[in-house]
């Protein structure tokens, strides 16, 4: 056979599986009346393990077993997505135990953050909640959570991601361990400044304080300076405010324009870190289960089978509803080895039909799935 008559007998069985396949996805809806009626769960895995180990059998080399495998896990995983979209049709809506709001009660507000006054967790605060919010601060991003649990906090600010140090992986942790809910962010620009006191020179400093993060920021600025001193703080802020209370010309710290404000100290330099685009995404969080209406982002922590293809599936889910995935992060499972979570943002609000499709379908498959927010 020559080239065009080997396509041609493709082109009649691709027509024959087309076939094939319409009539299967056909039976899948029948199957979604059933479930319906009787309440049952769309997802069965060991019904899918047993079929898939059924098929592999019809296929004649190992190759084709591995194919045919492939194969059949698509096309269950199509016929699962129909009949949680025929639920949905039916009637049969995802509940969520989140309610919409209109706004949030920004003016008598509790608002805790981590660090000091001047930190840029302050800043955030003052940037979402306004000037005159009642805040104040916690020294760990563990306190902050437990102000909300405890109830002396109705929201906390908190560093999720540094847009050239990366994410704050305790954060991550700390939102699965506790009962909490982003409601909001905001995005602050970072500007490191080099603070030292009234009358000091740049040549006069010897010692610098910050934060590791802000040190390796301002690793250029540092380099050309080579003779100071680099001591790690736990936060900007503390740093301003040792330097303050220490009257020691040959000492300064790397923070922000509001601290020199704040602590009374001189700018001897402005700008020094060496990404002038460095910005901080602050997360606003809640331990009420709450998002404002017309919110455009959802974020969602997953757990899921420690297993080859698993995490393709549950990303098909976004894929099927046409929602766009805007960022994954992984952070390993304490005490089980080389297992993952998994924080995913997507657009779309919780009131949007094809989130709500995509979730029902997420929260059968993966082992664990929590909703962190709508914002």
């Amino acid at each position: 056979m020559d080239l065009n008559e080997l396509r041609t007998k493709i082109d009649r069985i691709d027509s024959e599986i087309v076939k094939l396949y319409e009539e299967r996805m056909k039976v899948s809806e029948e199957i979604a009346d059933y479930k319906i009626a009787s309440g049952k769960k769309v997802y069965d895995r060991d019904r899918e393990i047993q079929k898939i180990r059924a098929v592999k059998e019809l296929a004649h080399s190992d190759f084709n077993r591995t194919g045919v495998e492939e194969l059949f896990s698509q096309i269950m995983s199509m016929s699962r997505k129909l009949q949680y979209k025929k639920l949905q049709e039916e009637g049969a809506s995802l509940r969520l135990p989140f309610i919409p709001v209109k706004s949030l009660d920004r003016d008598n507000a509790r608002v805790c953050y981590q660090g000091a006054e001047g930190a840029y967790s302050e800043a955030a605060t003052a940037r979402f909640f306004g000037e005159g919010v009642h805040s104040f601060h916690v020294e760990t991003f563990r306190d902050a959570f437990g102000a909300l649990e405890d109830g002396s906090a109705d929201y906390a600010v908190l560093p999720i991601e540094n847009s050239t140090a990366g994410v704050v992986s305790e954060v991550y942790d700390l939102l699965t361990e506790y009962e909490s809910y982003i409601v909001g962010e905001q995005i602050i620009d970072i500007r490191h400044c080099l603070l030292g006191l009234k009358g000091a020179r740049i040549e006069d400093i010897t010692t610098v304080y910050s934060h590791p993060q802000s040190l390796m920021q301002s690793a250029r600025f540092l380099s050309e300076h080579s003779y100071m001193e680099q001591i790690s703080m736990k936060n900007n802020a503390f740093a301003a405010d040792k330097v303050a209370k220490s009257g020691d010309i040959h000492k300064a710290a790397i923070a922000g324009k509001r601290a020199a404000d704040i602590y009374g100290l001189e700018i001897l330099a402005e700008g020094i870190n060496q990404a002038q685009s460095n910005s901080t995404r602050f997360i606003v969080v809640t331990n009420q289960k709450v998002y404002l209406e017309g919110s455009g982002k959802v974020s969602l922590c997953l757990e899921i089978p420690h297993e080859a293809g698993a995490l393709y599936h549950i990303m098909s889910h976004f894929i099927y509803n046409n929602l766009n995935m805007t960022k994954i992060q992984s952070r390993p499972i304490e005490d089980r080895n080389w297992e993952y979570r998994f924080f995913i943002d997507i657009e779309g609000s919780l009131e949007d039909s094809a989130v709500k499709n995509a979730l029902r379908g997420i929260r059968e498959e993966a082992r664990m799935m929590k909703i962190l927010g709508n914002y």
